[in-house]
């Protein structure tokens, strides 16, 4: 049985209590909100902050609100998300990002804001302590060399969150609050392609909130590719978005990729060729085999990394001809194993 290490916790009962006792100590205090993520990779020694900040208790993190916009609160469970009409109604593609998360169990517990700031994983990472040990570590926690290419000088743990790429898709902005003030950036501009520097979140700062343009207008849709039809994480992902004149004919496109680097990867080729067509077949694989340029899946999870860039052109294929309208419900339960 693998324990927790031991840490002092620590239960705000507001956002400026929570980052005034970040303040104090932020290289190692670390934040729990469901604990789906962190609590495991304390039981692996992957993280071991001597103090744990509990988000459960601060009422104001949660909520989803529809004006227009949505803002919704970075401690919100993803049950929850997934049971709002609102963000079904408005944002299919992030419903169907967080209706694929996990389990039933997991998302009851695991919480937007967490799921944004996912840790990224890796085969030489997620292991227990021993098993690290025996091969000198990795690079990301307590080694040197980055096992998937031992020639690198960065990390390459892959991003492994699924409303990321659909919220980045989606145009949303998140709101990062500190002990020294608040700043509101893109989603886009959360994420670094760096396996161990990830996030552009600083350590003394807290994410609240996200916001979600009006989506009047535009259709999103996710898809994503994993071994069984559910709990497990992400290999590959699309999340795309488009906005379309009444005559079908595209005038803004967002495409990004989940799972096939350290941080999601939007395509601006793909998005520049959509913009002023329409999604006919010849269209839609032009598109796909732009995402497939950009992808760049490593040998650091489940799947050969070959087949894995593949199936970005089938998922990149699959998403676009259900924005077309096609009836892709069968091809969505071969693969999710869920009606979406």
């Amino acid at each position: 049985m693998m324990r927790l290490p031991a840490f002092t916790y620590r239960a705000p009962k507001t956002i400026g209590d929570a980052v005034l006792w970040l303040a104090e100590s932020p290289a190692d205090t670390m934040i729990v909100a469901g604990g789906t993520d962190l609590l495991p990779n304390m039981k692996r020694r992957q993280q071991t902050p001597k103090t744990v900040i509990g988000l459960k208790g601060v009422a104001e993190l949660r909520g989803i609100r529809a004006n227009g916009h949505l803002s919704i609160g970075a401690g919100t469970t993803l049950t929850a998300l997934v049971n709002s009409t609102d963000v079904r109604s408005r944002c299919l593609g992030l419903w169907q990002s967080a209706a694929q998360i996990a389990t039933p169990h997991l998302r009851n517990m695991g919480t937007l804001g967490g799921n944004l700031c996912l840790d990224t994983r890796c085969t030489y990472y997620d292991q227990t302590e021993e098993w690290r040990e025996a091969i000198g570590y990795c690079m990301k926690k307590d080694g040197s060399t980055c096992w998937v290419a031992t020639s690198s000088k960065r990390c390459l743990a892959v991003s492994s969150t699924d409303t990321a790429p659909m919220l980045l898709a989606l145009g949303a902005k998140v709101t990062l609050v500190s002990a020294r003030g608040s700043r509101e950036i893109a989603v886009a501009d959360l994420y670094n392609n760096d396996g161990m520097q990830y996030l552009t979140r600083r350590a003394d700062e807290l994410l609240t909130s996200i916001d979600i343009p009006d989506q009047t207008g535009w259709a999103s849709t996710y898809w994503k590719l994993r071994r069984r039809g559910s709990f497990d994480f992400p290999v590959g992902a699309a999340a795309i978005a488009l906005r379309r004149d009444t005559g079908g004919r595209i005038e803004d496109a967002r495409v990004v990729l989940g799972a096939v680097a350290s941080q999601p990867m939007s395509s601006p080729k793909a998005d520049a060729f959509l913009v002023g067509q329409t999604l006919t077949d010849d269209v839609i694989a032009a598109a796909a085999d732009a995402a497939y340029d950009v992808a760049k899946p490593m040998d650091n999870t489940d799947f050969e990394l070959v087949w894995r860039k593949k199936m970005v052109r089938s998922l990149v294929t699959n998403a676009l001809r259900e924005l077309r309208g096609d009836d892709m419900r069968s091809v969505r339960m071969s693969l999710a194993k869920q009606v979406l």
